[in-house]
Parts: structure tokens; C-alpha cells; sequence
């Protein structure tokens, strides 16, 4: 058995079962595609599942794959012991109803033995304990030895969740060695040591299971394996853990130089090591698949990974933006098995810098705030931080909710886990209502299942916006239907169509289906994975039954608006990375025949200077009527064109490319114009930020540009009219309404510092004397914030000795304002503790410097309650 390297082993077995007659596929991005039940790609199966389940039909029926996955349930652990990672490859070979047990078996011993070179008497399988055709198989055909085959369990071999497709598995192990075991005399496969290691899991899709125990065999059976690709080249390379291979390894050795220290020589430090290595990992190959930091679903995801790296970089003492660097040893070691990460270096690197930007200039605060929150736990006798500070840390300062519980724990303490739950899931509510209002038609798997999985519709729409076609399917009321009237809401599929169905971030066509018997109003159109197209509407007269002819004739004047401002999006993306540079990428598209909204990553706002110049570059364009040519080819040459392709999209053998002259060539399914010219002209309307590093533009043309300025013209007609001013003197008369503001403004600002002073003057008639402390708990009726401020730092400019806690506003809409001279501060006395405590009396919360400080009020009934414990504070912590 010979060392080997992780990608030679990655390419030996995609090779090998190429020679079997599977196809090889890229990996699939680990953002999900039409695939809403998970937040990250966590299998090789996965991605697969509309081959599985006879969804879509799969381009071969031998498929392999080496698929990115990610796995988070087990974050905590990760770093803390070395079997635990986010981030691993599984390589995988499949059959969709193609082979089954006898050459998944063999070609599995095969690979592992032959091209891998393990011994087979180190090789040890188990099967399914009911499984006899498999023990069968392995024993008599492929030749193991019935002392190196095991059963096991329903638990451990049989592949199952609710009903649905399942069967019995089959894993491989490999035995490491006495010196790797337990030393117990039992030890054996299934044993909790590190002696016997699986690395092969086959699963023989055979049943179909109602989900109460009755299974019914499948005519065609399937075939779903799955190898670690870092546990089998552990085995290879004869090491521990995966942290030891070579490409991993390489990783962590970069990060140990640039904290100055060695693996495995301090615990506390190899623990940061890994974290680190398993991170950033995990992070570039996100971030390459188009994930972004954001505090929802898998940003969140993400922004939790690259902070936590980032805090354990500083335990390290390594100098904050490491990770940005560190990334590009996780490119090199990866990027001839995965070339979008060389393409997007930049991109990526540029996206953890920002982040890890953020997260510097957030994190002193934070650490400050968790720090006396953790004294105040510790001098009450409590051991657990409320669910309300934690997830004030979170949604204030940015801090995951892992990383206040890592430094609780090292503190002996623990936070509310719970009450920080309920709050989050409060804040969620909101947009949690909003998914499911604009949820999938519930009907649309269960009807569509009924139909004949070759039904497909034919798209014309690119060459007219009028055909003849024969209605092959309608539904009312979520149920198939023959025939439909006058009033029914309906949804049609013919065999053909010109109406574009919504996708790519283009609308779907509106229109209407006419026949000798009646019309349908079609109001949308989408379209299934598999190729059927879904026109809903409105019967506005006559009837219509199924096996009907119709003609479909689409909007003419909203497809051509919807097709400017489609080009027009084009046109958009090629200008702003032209001005703002390469690292600018699709994030997302919305195109109606109103306006254009793109998304795209940047990581600060366009100022305006970048957008005229923006605007300029697109309407160049426009009016040097530039002619939009499309063509159809590989993927390959389409890449020789330079087209730009989109971040996760999964493109298939032949691709649609549009190009408009040298300005834009685009890899692009929607519809457009023939010529740029058609555009009219172009204008942004907004530009605005979406989340972290993604921003948003908004734009319109041809008539949605004139319908603009005459909106334009009668709002400055009417504010014209507000200030009492005619058009063409509006700038002037703005001018000097802002001047006479600001004038106003300044009087109104010296008269309230009058006040203040005023009342700081009155307030020290009435103090307290505490141990020599000029103490004073007072109420300003009215007082704003900033007369609140002045007449504490009046207060404190000209008594060393005061302490004193103001609570001023009005109504509910009051708030605590604390100040402390230098000789109180010097005597133990601190604004920002006084406050907090004052605040926690009316349920509010507040802090901030030892010598001024302010907070919240929320109970205003408590008020006078709040400033009754000042002296008492004052009393028990003087010096």
C-alpha cells in the first residue's frame, strides 16, 4: 500500500468509474439548487435526488461524482477534537435504475484494492442483517472471507427516512491495527476505537416503504454510495485524522507559521489550529458557491465560521486579516479539482477581508460589554448570562451565539440558550409570515405526478410571440380536469408555447389561449424541472376541454419591455464592473416590464460620481445600437467567448450565450432586444445595500424612463408650490429655507444650553454628601438627550466631586444620563455601572464610560424607584 495524495485519489476514483461507462459531473455547488429542505449540500446524494426520485431525467444512468459538502451540527466540537470538520469531500458512483448489488460490490473491491492497493485481509465488510443476497455476493462472488463479514442492524445498515425509496447497506472497513484498538477482547467492526475505520458506505436502494413497515420491491433498483475522501486518504497516508493530510495539513502549517508556533506541541494551541484549518476550508469553498455573511440561513452560516476563525486567530496572536492570506493555500491545494476557486481568488479573498474587517472593529466593543457582564455574574453568584444579553451581543455586535458560549465556558459560566431562541425566533417571525405567503403552489408536486413524466412543452418564444399548440393537461382547484368554462381559474399545458415561463429572474408572460370555443386571460407562466410549462389564468369566455387547439399569443408590448430592461441588465453589469472592477458578480435579478433591479457584490456604496459614469456607459451602448446576436453552444467554448456565468447556476452540455458587440457576453436563458438601440435610454432610479458586501440598483428604460421625468416634473411642480416658489427659482428658495432652518436651529441649541446650565446650577443646591461625594438623582422634566448630556457635563466640568444621575424626556420617552468627576472616578466610581443598575430598575439596559454614560427607560412608573437606589450605589462603592 503506497502513500497518496488527496488529489490523486480524488482523480483515481472518478477515472476508474469512468472506465466502469459512468459519467463524470462536476461537483454541484453547495448552495442548493430547487432544492428548498436544505440550507447547505451536506451529501453526495444529495444534489442527486430529482434523478432519484424520476424528477428530472438523469444524462446518464451511471453517474460519478466527488460532491463538496458541508456539515455543521457538530461545529462546537470542531477544534476540540481532531475527527470533527464542517467541510469534506464524498466521492460517490450511482445507478439510476442501471446496475445494482453485483457490480456495485465488485467495482468496490476493485477500486480498493487493486488501484488503492489495500490488503484485502485488512479488509473487513458488513451488510444488513437480513440481507442474504448480499452475503451471498460478497462471499461467494466477490471472494471475502465469511470471518471479515458482518451483520448488523436495522440502526447501522438499512437506509431509510419516513416512506418513500430505502434498502439495506453495505460498509467497508479497514482495519488500522491491534496498536489503533481498545485492546478489549471483543474489539471488532462497530466498535467505538479507532482500530476498524469505515470508508465506504453502499446503499441498495431496493424498497419502496409506506412507512409502516411495509416495504415493496422496486422494479428498478438504485445504487448510492458514499466514500470520505479525507477518510480514505488518511488510510492512504497513514495518519490520524484528517487534519494530517497532506492538502489539510498544509493548511494548518501555514496558519501554525503565521502564529509563530508548532502543531502538537500545546493542546490549547492545536485546538485554534484546527478550528482555524476546518474554517477557512469551509469558507472559501462557500464563498466561491456564492454565499455571502449575512445573520440569516447559510450567510449566517458562514459569518459563524469566519468569526469564529478569526477570534481564534487573536488567541493565536495572529495579526487581524490572516484569513484573507490563508485562503489562498485552501486555492492552491484545491483549484485543479475545483477551477471557479483561481477564477473568483479575488472575489473571495476580498469577501473574508471585509468580514473579518467587520468583525475587528466590532468585536473589542463586544468583548468589552461580555466582560463586565461576566463581572457582574461573577460578584452576583450567577452562572448563567440572560437570553436577552446574548442576543444583544448577537444582533448589536455581531456575535454568533457560539462564540459568547466559547467564552462563557472558559469562564466556568453558560448563557440562556433558550431565552436567546425565543428572541431570535420572535425576530424571524416577520420574514418567516413573508416565505410563506409567497410559497410553491401546493398542488403543483402532487397533480404534476399524475401526468406522463415525458410531457414537456416546447418553448417558440424566442422566435415569435404567437402559435398554434394542443392543450395537454388542465387544472382547476388543484385537481386534473377535462374540461373548464367561463370564470374557472385555470392552469394550462400545451405542448407547445411562446410564453416565456418565469426563471433567471425574468417574469413569465402574460397573454391569452384562444380557441374556437372561448379565451383564457393567462395572468403568469413558470415551468417544472422537467420541462412543463404552467400558463395560469382566468377563462373570460367560452370553454375549453382537453385535447383542445389554442393559440397562444403573448403581451406584445409588455414582452418588449420586459426584453429592454432584460438588456438593459446586461448592458448594467458590463458598465459596473468596468467602474467599480473584475470583482463584481450577479448576486441576483428581478426584470419586469416596469424596471430592472440588479444585485451585485461590491463592498461599499457606489458613490454618485460611479453611478453617473455607470449610467453613461450603459446609455453609450444604447445609443451606439449595438446588435444583440445569440447562439447556442458548449460550455467550453462559451468560456472562450469570455461569457459571464452566474454564482451556483448549474448549466447543462449546450448553453445559450448573448452578446451585445464587445461591451457584454453572458451566459443567459431570458429573452432580448435585437438591438441595444431599442433600449430608448437608461436611468437608475436607487442604489441601496441589500446585506453585507451585496448592493442593489434599480433601473428603468424606454417609456419607464418617460413616465420617470413626468413624475419628476409634477413632484418639483408641487413642491415648488409648498415653498411658495415658481420652478425655475427652486434651488434658490431651497437654499435659503435651509439657512433660516439652520439659523433657527442654532438659537434653539443656545437657549437649551441655558436651560441645562441653568438647571445643573439649581441641581447642587439639593445634593447629597456621601464620604465627601457631591451626589445628585434628579429629574429634568422635558430635557431631550442632548440637554440631558450638557447638564451632566456641566455638572461635571465644575465639580471633580459629583456624582449625579439626570433622567429627562417625555411621556414614555424618557432616558438616564450618568456623570462622574475625575475625583469620583478616581474614587471608585463609574458612570457606566451606576447607570446600568439604574436602568435595570425600569427594565431597560444602558452603559458607557467611567465618567458619563446613558441609558434606556421602559417602565417610566419606575423612574423615581431608579434614581432611590443612586445614593445606595454610591454608599457601597466608594473608595
Amino acid at each position: 500500500m503506497e502513500w497518496m495524495g488527496l488529489n490523486e485519489i480524488r482523480e483515481k476514483f472518478l477515472s476508474f468509474y469512468e472506465s466502469k461507462g459512468h459519467l463524470r459531473l462536476p461537483s454541484f455547488p453547495l448552495v442548493p439548487q430547487n432544492d428548498k429542505s436544505l440550507l447547505l449540500i451536506n451529501s453526495g446524494m444529495a444534489p442527486l435526488k430529482p434523478y432519484f426520485t424520476g424528477e428530472v431525467t438523469p444524462p446518464r444512468k451511471r453517474v460519478t461524482t466527488c460532491q463538496k459538502c458541508i456539515r455543521t451540527p457538530d461545529i462546537e466540537r470542531v477544534g476540540k477534537t481532531a475527527r470533527h470538520g464542517t467541510f469534506f469531500e464524498m466521492l460517490g458512483n450511482f445507478s439510476f435504475g442501471d446496475y445494482f448489488k453485483n457490480e456495485a460490490t465488485a467495482w468496490a473491491w476493485e477500486f480498493s484494492t487493486q488501484v488503492m492497493g489495500l490488503p484485502p485481509e485488512r479488509i473487513y465488510v458488513s451488510i444488513y442483517e437480513d440481507d442474504d443476497e448480499a452475503f451471498e455476493i460478497w462471499t461467494k462472488k466477490v471472494g471475502i472471507p465469511e470471518d471479515h463479514m458482518v451483520r448488523l442492524g436495522k440502526e447501522d445498515n438499512f437506509w431509510e427516512i419516513g416512506t418513500g425509496p430505502c434498502g439495506p447497506c453495505s460498509e467497508l472497513y479497514f482495519d488500522r491495527g491491534p496498536e489503533h484498538g481498545c485492546g478489549k477482547p471483543d474489539c471488532a467492526v462497530g466498535c467505538d476505537c479507532d482500530r476498524f475505520i469505515e470508508f465506504w458506505n453502499l446503499v441498495f436502494t431496493q424498497f419502496d416503504s409506506d412507512g409502516k413497515g411495509n416495504y415493496d420491491r422496486l422494479a428498478h433498483p438504485n445504487i448510492d454510495t458514499g466514500m470520505g475522501l479525507e477518510r480514505l486518504a488518511c488510510i492512504m497516508q497513514n495518519v490520524d485524522n484528517l487534519f494530517e493530510v497532506d492538502t489539510i495539513q498544509n493548511v494548518l502549517k501555514h496558519a501554525a507559521k503565521m502564529a509563530g508556533v508548532t502543531y502538537k506541541q500545546n493542546e490549547k494551541t492545536d485546538v485554534s489550529l484546527r478550528v482555524i484549518t476546518d474554517h477557512i476550508r469551509s469558507t472559501t469553498h462557500m464563498i466561491c458557491d456564492g454565499v455571502l455573511p449575512s445573520n440569516e440561513g447559510r450567510g449566517y452560516v458562514l459569518r459563524r465560521l469566519l468569526r469564529r476563525a478569526a477570534r481564534h486567530g487573536r488567541l493565536l496572536g495572529i495579526k487581524p486579516g490572516f484569513l484573507s492570506e490563508l485562503c489562498d493555500t485552501v486555492i492552491n491545494e484545491s483549484k485543479d479539482a475545483y477551477p471557479a476557486l483561481e477564477e473568483k481568488r479575488g472575489y473571495i479573498k476580498k469577501v473574508i477581508q471585509m468580514e473579518e474587517e467587520r468583525f475587528d472593529q466590532t468585536i473589542d466593543q463586544g468583548m468589552s460589554i461580555l466582560g463586565e457582564l461576566i463581572e457582574g455574574l461573577k460578584r452576583d453568584g450567577k452562572k448563567e448570562l440572560p437570553g436577552d444579553e446574548a442576543f444583544k451581543l448577537y444582533d448589536t455586535f455581531g456575535f454568533p451565539i457560539d462564540l459568547t458560549r466559547e467564552i462563557l465556558e472558559e469562564q466556568g459560566l453558560a448563557a440562556d440558550e433558550q431565552g436567546f431562541a425565543q428572541l431570535m425566533e420572535q425576530q424571524r417571525e416577520r420574514a418567516r409570515s413573508a416565505r410563506a405567503g409567497a410559497g410553491e403552489v401546493a398542488w403543483t408536486e402532487t397533480v404534476l405526478g399524475k401526468l406522463d413524466r415525458g410531457l414537456k412543452t416546447e418553448f417558440v418564444g424566442y422566435e415569435t410571440l404567437e402559435n398554434e399548440a394542443k392543450i395537454m393537461a388542465l387544472i382547476k382547484d388543484g385537481e386534473l380536469v377535462t374540461g373548464v368554462q367561463t370564470d374557472d381559474e385555470v392552469t394550462v399545458i400545451t405542448d407547445r408555447t411562446a410564453f416565456y415561463a418565469e426563471s433567471g429572474g425574468q417574469v413569465g408572460d402574460t397573454g391569452t389561449l384562444t380557441g374556437a370555443g372561448g379565451e383564457i386571460r393567462v395572468t403568469d407562466c413558470h415551468k417544472t424541472p422537467d420541462g412543463k410549462y404552467l400558463m395560469s389564468g382566468v377563462v373570460t369566455r367560452g370553454s375549453f376541454m382537453d385535447g383542445d387547439t389554442v393559440t397562444c399569443t403573448v403581451d406584445r408590448e409588455r414582452r418588449e419591455a420586459i426584453m429592454r430592461n432584460h438588456s438593459a441588465a446586461h448592458l448594467l453589469q458590463a458598465a459596473l464592473r468596468r467602474v467599480l472592477g473584475e470583482h463584481v458578480e450577479q448576486a441576483g435579478s428581478y426584470v419586469d416590464e416596469h424596471r430592472v433591479r440588479f444585485d451585485f457584490t461590491h463592498f461599499a456604496a457606489v458613490t454618485p460620481q460611479e453611478l453617473c459614469e455607470v449610467e453613461r456607459l450603459v446609455n453609450i451602448a444604447v445609443m451606439q445600437a449595438i446588435e444583440v446576436t445569440v447562439c447556442e453552444t458548449s460550455m467550453a467554448e462559451a468560456k472562450k467567448m469570455g461569457a459571464m456565468a452566474l454564482f451556483g447556476e448549474k448549466y447543462g452540455d449546450v448553453v445559450r450565450v448573448v452578446k451585445m458587440g464587445d461591451v457584454s457576453t453572458e451566459l443567459c436563458g431570458g429573452t432580448h432586444l435585437a438591438n441595444t438601440g431599442k433600449m430608448g435610454l437608461f436611468k437608475i432610479l436607487s442604489e441601496s445595500s441589500v446585506a453585507a458586501g451585496v448592493r442593489r440598483i434599480e433601473g428603468t428604460t424606454g417609456f419607464g424612463v418617460l413616465q420617470m421625468l413626468e413624475q419628476r416634473e409634477r413632484e418639483l411642480d408641487e413642491v415648488a408650490a409648498v415653498i411658495k416658489s415658481s420652478a425655475t427659482d427652486l434651488v434658490k428658495r431651497a437654499q435659503a429655507l435651509v439657512a433660516e432652518n439652520k439659523n433657527m436651529h442654532r438659537e434653539l441649541e443656545a437657549q437649551a444650553a441655558k436651560r441645562a446650565s441653568d438647571a445643573a446650577a439649581n441641581l447642587t443646591a439639593n445634593a447629597k454628601d456621601i464620604a465627601g461625594l457631591m451626589v445628585i438623582a434628579a429629574r429634568l422634566e422635558g430635557a431631550g438627550t442632548d440637554t440631558l448630556r450638557t447638564a451632566g457635563d456641566d455638572l461635571k466640568a465644575k465639580h471633580e466631586n459629583v456624582v449625579a444621575v439626570l433622567c429627562g424626556g417625555s411621556g414614555d420617552k424618557l432616558n438616564f444620563c450618568a456623570v462622574c468627576g475625575k475625583q469620583a472616578v478616581e474614587r471608585g466610581m463609574n458612570a457606566g455601572a451606576i447607570v446600568r443598575e439604574v436602568a435595570k430598575v425600569t427594565g431597560a439596559n444602558g452603559g458607557g464610560r467611567p465618567d458619563s454614560a446613558m441609558a434606556g427607560c421602559k417602565d417610566a412608573s419606575k423612574v423615581d424607584e431608579a434614581l432611590g437606589i443612586v445614593e445606595g450605589l454610591v454608599a457601597s462603592t466608594v473608595k
